[in-house]
């Protein structure tokens, strides 16, 4: 029982860590692209987007993540008056998602394995 305790607040732990890292990544995206105004406030919001398209994508399938998450992006994007065409905001889109999901996977998987559940 204690470890499905500890797997389950890893895992919550894990969730946080994918939405700050879509943060962090948004805002890197939104700075290199030349949006200074409120920049922290825009990438909540389409971090928040992509994270809401990821979470549904995942109900569905594994692969519906990197569909939904980077067009949640792209339609996010688009009411921010980013000057950047659609073709690479869904690429760009498709790079964060990819970018973040690996990284929390592999923390979550490393963290399954060091309590021994996997």
């Amino acid at each position: 029982m204690l470890y499905r305790i500890i797997t389950f607040i890893g895992g919550l732990i894990f969730v946080v860590a994918l939405f700050a890292l879509l943060w962090f990544f948004c805002k890197k995206f939104l700075e290199r692209h030349g949006v200074t105004d409120q920049v922290s406030d825009r990438a909540t919001a389409l971090a928040t987007w992509t994270f809401a398209g990821i979470s549904v994508g995942l109900i569905f399938a594994v692969v519906g993540a990197f569909v939904l998450g980077p067009w949640a992006f792209y339609r996010t994007l688009r009411g921010h008056d980013v000057n950047i065409s659609d073709g690479a905001a869904i690429w760009w889109g498709f790079g964060i998602v990819l970018a973040a999901m690996t990284i929390t996977g592999l923390g979550f998987f490393g963290f399954l394995m060091a309590v021994g559940a996997y």
